[in-house]
């Protein structure tokens, strides 16, 4: 897909905002400043647009997530939260709008999670020096659950979840 980097920001900001759903091709087509005809030569369709801004968002996410400890991964979050703002993961959110009944958006969600599950399993062996799949599940469970609460409870609600993960990976340590 020849994607414009203009309509992707654009289609980005807005998707994460409004949502999959209230984001209709006239307020995308506005934003992008370009006509529908020309949106829809590059993205094709809204799924396809917003399977791409997924995998943008996966690549900058997961180069903020190039850390080697549990506690810098806390503090990349807590950065995103500051600097991206507080709504949620968009791939859920994308993911519940859509009921799971779009592929291309469904399957940009799936392998971002896969993604990011490795990432996250990699990064508790780092610090602790050896895999710990149990550990690295109940970090992911925080680190996404901090994202969904920074919305109602803001930055320290991932404050108090890197507080959380430093006594996990103390224990495990132990």
């Amino acid at each position: 897909m020849d994607m414009s980097p203009k309509l992707a920001a654009a289609a980005e900001r807005l998707f994460d905002r409004h949502g999959y759903m209230a984001t209709g091709m006239d307020r995308l087509t506005e934003a992008a400043g370009m006509s529908s005809r020309t949106l829809y030569k590059h993205a094709g369709s809204k799924a396809r647009l917003m399977a791409h801004v997924l995998s943008r968002r996966d690549r900058r996410l997961m180069a903020r997530l190039e850390v080697r400890t549990v506690d810098a991964l806390f503090a990349a979050l807590e950065d995103w939260v500051r600097v991206e703002g507080a709504r949620g993961c968009l791939f859920l959110r994308t993911q519940a709008e859509t009921g799971g009944d779009t592929p291309e958006i469904a399957q940009a969600v799936a392998a971002h999670k896969a993604g990011f599950g490795q990432r996250v399993a990699e990064i508790v062996a780092a610090d602790l020096g050896q895999a710990d799949p149990a550990l690295a599940e109940q970090i992911l469970v925080l680190f996404e659950g901090a994202t969904h609460a920074a919305v109602y409870r803001g930055a320290g609600a991932v404050t108090a979840a890197r507080a959380a993960a430093s006594v996990l990976v103390e224990s495990a340590r132990s």
